[in-house]
């Protein structure tokens, strides 16, 4: 999880734009998020309906950031 934080960082301080680099963005948040909520939250062994609204939550945030994105272009 630190590697992936460190690659946004450098993608933000380096200044790469472009849909690619948003995507890969979205990508590795969306992953962070996953492994947040799976192992720091510790939802692995509640019901189902706990983790498919944490993991519909992350989903539709990262779905709007992406419309929010591609709607600006």
């Amino acid at each position: 999880m630190l590697l992936l934080t460190l690659t946004t960082y450098s993608i933000g301080e380096v200044g790469y734009g472009g849909i690619g680099v948003v995507l890969l963005l979205l990508i590795t948040a969306a992953i962070k998020g996953g492994l947040i909520i799976r192992d720091f939250m510790d939802l692995k062994g509640v019901s189902f309906l706990w983790r498919a609204i944490m993991y519909g939550w992350l989903w539709i945030v990262c779905l709007g950031i992406s419309i929010a994105y591609f709607m600006s272009l």
